[in-house]
């Protein structure tokens, strides 16, 4: 584990992970704890585990970020996992962390467009198509061809995952239909008031 300042955090955009909050205490105690439940939910594979982890304080909250360069990870599990312990944990991504905290601060290109990857064939040719859609409906087309060409030559399954989310937040397909439900439920709406 290396203490690191919001500086240094910032300079990370380019990178993901897994960011908790409310890290008080032994963080040792944390980064056992969480790796194990990963291990556990078998979303570290192959008995691996974070190479890197980095503890920051951010408003007065310890915060640990679990990277995710070199580790083999089954990134779909682990978003679902991130969404059902959001509550215990405050678990997200560092993407996400970066864009919501400072986002006026440090200037991305472009967002990134929400694509419902979880719930869909996992085939990784598939996603591939899916995330490649998105990014060209969102006027992306050069983040498409490059996710493409670096997905298709990375070495394993959890690192073309890992590189699809550094392009598009991963997002599961129940709420991309309740989204839709409540666009149809507010178009419905606005012609009954019209």
């Amino acid at each position: 584990m290396k203490d690191i300042t919001l500086d240094e955090l910032k300079a990370m955009r380019k990178h993901e992970g897994l960011i908790i909050q409310g890290c008080g205490g032994d963080p040792q105690e944390w980064i056992d704890g969480i790796q194990d439940l990963l291990t556990t939910e078998e979303i570290l594979l192959d008995g691996d585990t974070f190479k890197d982890v980095f503890r920051f304080e951010n408003e007065g909250v310890t915060c640990l970020l679990f990277d995710f360069r070199d580790t083999k990870l089954n990134v779909g599990k682990l978003a679902m996992w991130r969404l059902s312990t959001h509550g215990a944990f405050g678990g997200t991504w560092l993407s996400d962390y970066l864009d919501n905290r400072f986002g006026k601060e440090i200037q991305t290109e472009r967002q990134k467009p929400d694509c419902p990857l979880i719930g869909q064939d996992g085939n990784i040719f598939n996603l591939i198509g899916i995330a490649a859609r998105t990014l060209r409906e969102n006027g992306m087309r050069e983040e498409a061809t490059e996710m493409t060409k670096r997905v298709t030559s990375s070495g394993s399954y959890s690192e073309a995952l890992g590189i699809i989310g550094e392009y598009v937040n991963i997002t599961s397909t129940d709420e991309d239909e309740d989204e839709r439900e409540e666009d149809w439920g507010n178009e419905e709406e606005n012609e009954m008031t019209l």
